[in-house]
């Protein structure tokens, strides 16, 4: 189930060109992002990494399509991006990008089966087929036995893979990660290190942010920011 969405033959999944972030403090204007050229294809595993005001968050938000550029060209599955109105990338958030965070963003109060469901109830897909295919998620990460188990119940290693199952359940066209183990310990780190490592044998694609040098060596290719360019 957790196969990635059909592209077409010899399209770019991500392209970038001269692309720009500006915010404008006052009278003082912050280049977070200073014309970053970039393609990922379907299928690739990459880490994105870099100091701490490197750019690296901005050029996240940018990708998952929760921040626009201020100038330059996105390209996300061969449509642009910088055009699009708030419905448009809302609906671009739900369907074609699945998200994975440090914090989990987990609801407290429901199951993890229900947890999964949710980008489901917002993409109004009747309540059969939304059971199914959140089941179908949970067993793809390992969870079959836990779905009906709210998260205070959970390891933190549970709850990130109840995560992950709801960042795929919508089979989206891309995985962003955002400093996915980052709360968990040296040993939980690395059963969802595999986890993604299967995930992308599976076809899925994976952006992954991080600082940690280790964790981005999982990736096939690392991306390194500097003062918003890539090096």
């Amino acid at each position: 189930m957790t196969a990635a969405v059909p592209q077409q033959q010899g399209a770019h999944l991500i392209e970038m060109r001269e692309l720009t972030r500006v915010y404008d403090l006052g009278p003082q204007q912050i280049f977070a992002l200073r014309g970053v050229n970039l393609t990922i294809d379907p299928g690739e595993y990459v880490a994105i990494m870099g100091p701490s005001g490197s750019g690296k968050s901005t050029l996240m938000n940018v990708i998952g399509c929760l921040d626009t550029p201020s100038s330059g060209s996105y390209l996300l599955d061969g449509v642009p991006v910088e055009s699009m109105d708030d419905d448009a990338l809302a609906a671009v958030r739900n369907k074609k990008i699945g998200f994975v965070f440090q914090t989990f963003n987990l609801l407290a109060r429901t199951t993890a089966l229900q947890n999964v469901e949710l980008p489901l109830v917002y993409a109004k897909i009747p309540r059969n087929e939304r059971r199914q295919l959140a089941e179908e998620a949970l067993v793809a990460v390992g969870l079959a036995e836990r779905m009906n188990h709210q998260p205070n119940e959970l390891s933190g290693g549970q709850r990130q893979r109840v995560a992950i199952a709801r960042a795929l359940v919508n089979r989206p066209s891309l995985l962003l990660a955002d400093e996915p183990t980052g709360n968990l310990d040296s040993q939980t780190g690395r059963e969802i290190l595999d986890l993604f490592q299967e995930l992308h044998r599976r076809g899925n694609s994976i952006i992954m942010v991080t600082h940690e040098d280790d964790v981005a060596q999982e990736a096939a290719r690392v991306i390194r920011l500097r003062d918003g360019r890539i090096v």
